[in-house]
């Protein structure tokens, strides 16, 4: 161990942000899809700083950004992801992979460490094509079939075509080496308000919430607008609508503390304003971190929807299409952060958990994994005017620094 730990550079973590931000910039955010070209210009900037931490750099066929290092020692894996929500912010996603790689530069190069921080970027976290297909596919979660019914969210482009076009189409996968990695470590900005109201610095994250997703079906009878009297319709929008109504109603009686539920979408068919709709679908998402809330609200889904379809007018249907299982992070990474956070926080930090999903999540599958959040500013995210203070970014990058450094130490059998 060194007499003074290493610490993060905080000016050249900023000039890395910004960097990233020019690529694809979109107002004061980004727009960066999976497999756009700003996207790959992103995964091609990131495989060419990795040398710089002495890791060799590979993207495989999935889009993940891989940096591997053959120094002795234990290994911690630490990333995000690159791509972004359609027209949206500069830090969701970027911020972990920077803080990453400015850990792997900093601990790889020092001979008083034993081991080495790998860095990752895993590919559509955002699901313009799947469900974190990137970090699944690294855990070996994501078949070939899978992959070939994928679909570009955005457009009907398939996620084959999309592989092939940025010229991946046919690389491999890489997987994991299991036992290979002490755990995973992921940053990222907190997208809400708590840490920012109360004047806290860094969030230790103890829990990812579970994410479950229906497709709800209304089957109604298309027919004229102007010639079909109001009390024999069978109008598959007007039940989806109040249908909604019904769920916040019944919702709030019987649900967690943290429970948040939305509807994304919703589509009539066919869509005309002359044309009462026939059909009607709506996209809608549970999160909680119990799965015993989830289970009684999709139940009271399914009732709500097996009454309307008693009534006779319209047919409901209610179709699970994901299901996102709560995730626990681990003990001694949390332990790690708050270390990290009395040294460079000034002990400005609150154990939370997160009510978005991350890969960190899905990394938790096959090795322990820890999270850590920074303010956001107004809470704000999934939106360009995304932001937070460069304060508060570099004491998030000295705070993942040192708490890599400690999981390391600790991984060697070092005593800090």
């Amino acid at each position: 161990m060194t007499d003074t730990p290493p610490r993060a550079n905080g000016a050249r973590v900023l000039a890395d942000l910004n960097a990233l931000r020019a690529i694809g910039t979109y107002k004061t955010g980004v727009h960066k899809p999976t497999f756009s070209d700003a996207h790959m210009r992103s995964l091609e900037w990131l495989a060419a700083r990795l040398p710089e931490a002495q890791l060799a750099a590979t993207i495989d066929g999935i889009g993940n950004v891989l940096g591997t290092s053959a120094k002795a020692g234990p290994k911690l894996l630490a990333g995000s992801h690159l791509e972004s929500q359609n027209h949206a912010g500069w830090l969701d996603g970027p911020l972990g992979v920077i803080y990453a790689l400015e850990a792997a530069r900093v601990l790889n190069a020092d001979p008083g460490i034993s081991g080495a921080v790998e860095v990752a970027s895993w590919c559509d976290e955002e699901g313009h094509f799947g469900s974190f297909l990137g970090s699944r596919s690294f855990v070996g979660a994501v078949m070939e079939a899978e992959i070939d019914a994928a679909r570009d969210r955005n457009s009907d482009r398939t996620m084959r075509q999309a592989l092939e076009s940025v010229g991946l189409n046919g690389r491999a996968r890489v997987t994991a080496e299991r036992g290979r990695h002490i755990g995973y470590l992921e940053a990222h900005i907190e997208q809400g308000d708590r840490l920012e109201t109360s004047g806290l610095k860094i969030g230790i994250v103890t829990s990812i919430v579970g994410i479950w997703q229906y497709r709800i079906t209304f089957t109604g009878e298309q027919n004229h607008a102007g010639t079909t009297r109001m009390e024999i319709r069978k109008d598959a929008g007007l039940a989806l609508a109040r249908f909604c109504v019904a769920i916040d109603e019944a919702f709030p009686k019987i649900c967690g503390p943290r429970t948040v539920w939305t509807t994304g979408r919703i589509t009539l068919d066919p869509g005309a304003p002359s044309i009462i709709p026939g059909r009607a679908d709506m996209l809608f998402q549970i999160r909680d971190d119990n799965p015993q809330v989830i289970d009684r609200l999709e139940a009271e889904l399914r009732r709500m929807a097996a009454e309307v379809t008693a009534a006779g007018r319209v047919a409901v249907a209610v179709e699970r299409i994901r299901t996102g299982v709560p995730a626990l992070m681990n003990d001694a990474f949390q332990d790690a952060i708050e270390a990290a956070s009395q040294v460079y926080a000034s002990a400005k930090s609150v154990r939370m958990p997160s009510a978005a999903g991350h890969d960190a999540q899905v990394l938790s599958t096959i090795m322990p994994a820890g999270m850590l959040f920074v303010p956001s500013i107004g809470g704000i995210s999934h939106h360009w005017t995304e932001n937070t203070a460069d304060a508060d970014i570099i004491t998030g990058a000295e705070v993942f620094v040192e708490a890599c450094r400690l999981l390391l130490q600790r991984a060697s059998g070092g005593v800090d």
